[in-house]
């Protein structure tokens, strides 16, 4: 072999590898979703994939104090709740592999929740909706690891489908049945209903470029304490980003704790949701 020829297969080798991995990093579960910016709405999943062995980090953050509690004199002195307590939520999800998802979620109550979810179908496939089969798992105490002397773990299962439809490019609608076992967590000899399934009805609308409005609601049959869980909120998409504003009737944001409902009916808490993909 030339000198001048081997100079041109070198050059066509360097050429052609970057153009192989670029093929290989062609995954169409990392192009941008317009219709389901996020993998949640405010609590309840969405059908969106992570993409394999990518990962994204998200925040929660619930104030305490109902933004009906006294008059207007005293929600401002308290900033409209904002000096007030709050419980924080940190959640870390991963693309195990091509559309499955596992991730684990830590509140500032002390309880983590572990969680997978597998794309059974792809509106893409079928023309009609998306559906992810959802498992989750939570407990009290950190998972029973720093449990205080007198008090017990509670340990409380989840199973549910997410079904989704997407609208074009204007947003998406959803319905998630949902059980959830052991949402009374009284001791098991005082509690009678133990189990609440529950019917997650939710939905995102696009109303410009990059910011969406949000909602849902979730009614309840079994165990079901509290008033019927409801929030809607605004969001902001930039980049990698989602940035979300919400008002809900409790501070709930795990499975179990969603089970219990709100808290009241006349109040309603703010809140806000943070999002980062790393892909």
């Amino acid at each position: 072999m030339t000198c001048s020829r081997l100079v041109i297969l070198v050059a066509v080798c360097a050429l052609s590898c970057p153009a192989l991995a670029f093929a290989q990093e062609d995954d169409p579960d990392r192009d941008l979703n317009l219709s389901q910016p996020d993998f949640t709405i405010i609590n309840l999943p969405t059908t969106l994939r992570v993409p394999r062995h990518k990962g994204v980090f998200r925040l929660t953050h619930r104030f305490a104090r109902p933004l009906g509690e006294g008059d207007f004199s005293d929600l401002a002195a308290d900033f409209f709740a904002l000096d007030n307590g709050a419980q924080i939520g940190l959640e870390y999800r991963f693309g195990l592999m091509k559309g499955t998802q596992i991730g684990i979620y830590r509140t500032s109550n002390r309880t983590i929740q572990f969680f997978g979810q597998y794309s059974a179908m792809q509106q893409s496939a079928n023309g009609l909706f998306g559906l992810d089969v959802i498992a989750r798992i939570e407990g009290t105490e950190n998972f029973g690891a720093s449990t205080p002397e007198g008090s017990s773990t509670s340990y409380s299962p989840a199973l549910g489908v997410t079904l989704s439809r997407e609208m074009g490019s204007h947003g998406a609608l959803y319905f998630e049945p949902i059980w959830v076992n052991n949402s009374n967590m009284l001791p098991s000899e005082l509690a009678d209903d133990n189990d609440t399934f529950l019917f997650g009805i939710g939905g995102r609308l696009r109303i410009r470029p990059t910011v969406y409005i949000v909602g849902e609601f979730i009614p309840r049959v079994g165990y079901t304490p509290g008033v019927t869980y409801g929030s809607f909120g605004i969001e902001k998409r930039a980049g990698g980003h989602v940035f979300q504003l919400n008002f809900s009737n409790g501070i709930g944001t795990t499975m179990a704790q969603l089970a219990q409902g709100g808290t009241d009916s006349q109040d309603w808490y703010i809140g806000f949701n943070i999002s980062r993909k790393f892909f």
